[in-house]
């Protein structure tokens, strides 16, 4: 299973998931809040570019409605065991499909030059609130800095392997 998710948690999901869900090893991320379990669907490959299309969002409605049950039951389950609200998606060639994933709120501080940018965005028709200008910069730095950002993951994955591997504390 692809994961950016702690092995223990990957490993419960592994053993409920039906083995007939995906075409491959579903991916498993987890954030203080969530838990997000994305797997690949068959990719159609039938007809043109339209009818590919087309059959791909076939394909991931009929999985959402197929499946919503036992995703119910497992995610109830897990959100006791870990305490995390749990999300799903699929991904079928280059369309990626995520199902009730969870918004979270955050709040942050911002002088005068900060919230302008904001009110820019907003008066543009860019955004509707605060709130959403704000996302979308997450959104523009994490798209167009994803590298940088991929970098920070992994020295602080590194990081934490470090402090594990160090004396017990008392």
């Amino acid at each position: 299973m692809g994961s950016s998710a702690p092995s223990e948690i990957v490993a419960w999901f592994t053993e409920r998931l039906p083995e007939d869900w995906f075409n491959d090893e579903p991916s498993v991320r987890v954030d203080r809040e969530e838990i997000l379990v994305v797997g690949p669907l068959r990719v159609p490959d039938q007809g043109g570019d339209e009818a590919v299309a087309v059959e791909r969002q076939d394909c991931i409605e009929a999985f959402r409605e197929a499946t919503r049950d036992r995703r119910m039951a497992i995610a109830r389950e897990a959100e006791v065991v870990w305490g995390r609200k749990v999300s799903w998606g699929v991904c079928c060639g280059e369309r990626d499909e995520h199902f009730t994933t969870l918004s979270t709120p955050v709040m942050t501080r911002l002088r005068m030059d900060e919230r302008d940018v904001l009110d820019t965005l907003i008066e543009a028709g860019v955004a509707r609130s605060r709130s959403e200008a704000l996302a979308w910069c997450v959104r523009l730095v994490g798209h167009h800095e994803a590298d940088w950002i991929a970098r920070l993951r992994e020295a602080v994955a590194t990081i934490a392997e470090a402090r594990a591997s160090g004396p017990l504390q008392e």
